[in-house]
């Protein structure tokens, strides 16, 4: 089996990487999917939120400016390992 890890594939690319980083790479696409889809239904709670009082609203708008600086910092980097 360790040979089976260690077979060499080619890109579109054209570079060469093993199963063992095509797997890797495809594990880092599904953790920022999964980090991108939690952020983006954060925001739509957050969102849906109604409130009259004041502090409520701004602590609404801290955490939705939050939520929107870290999907931002994700859409920026999609290729970062």
């Amino acid at each position: 089996m360790a040979g089976a890890s260690q077979q060499a594939s080619k890109t579109p690319d054209g570079s060469f990487v093993t199963e063992e980083q095509r797997r890797a790479a495809d594990l880092r696409r599904a953790t920022v999917s999964r980090q991108k889809q939690a952020l983006q239904l954060q925001r739509e709670h957050i969102l849906s939120q109604r409130t009259s009082n004041s502090g409520r609203r701004a602590a609404l708008e801290a955490a939705l400016n939050q939520v929107e600086a870290q999907l931002a910092a994700l859409e920026a980097a999609p290729g970062k390992p």
